[in-house]
């Protein structure tokens, strides 16, 4: 049973980590996209964009909300990846070894 639980806390930390991941290339590609650098009537640069975006801006949209008007610059992906990283070590240090002991 341990191992379950333990299995279940390890895909949680892969998910979370991934999604940090595509956080970092929706930014990227936002940038790529704003100064032209890509060209946007690509069907295959067009898909990955919408791809990052439908993942992304459900996430980001309630803390653009809260954050104040910073003019061009959106700082909400930096303020989720530190709410994700914060998730991780509060899975990684107090929920995960006691819940191996209660299943031990």
């Amino acid at each position: 049973m341990a191992g379950i639980v333990f299995a279940f806390i390890q895909v949680i930390q892969m998910a979370l980590s991934l999604f940090v991941y595509i956080l970092i290339a929706s930014a990227i590609f936002s940038w790529l996209y704003a100064f032209n650098v890509i060209n946007s009537s690509n069907r295959f640069v067009n898909s990955v964009g919408s791809f990052v975006y439908n993942v992304t801006e459900p996430v980001l949209r309630p803390i653009r909300r809260i954050l104040p008007d910073l003019g061009g610059i959106d700082i909400s992906p930096i303020v989720l990846i530190l709410i994700i990283y914060f998730l991780q070590m509060i899975i990684s240090n107090p929920i995960q070894p006691a819940l191996l002991s209660l299943v031990s």
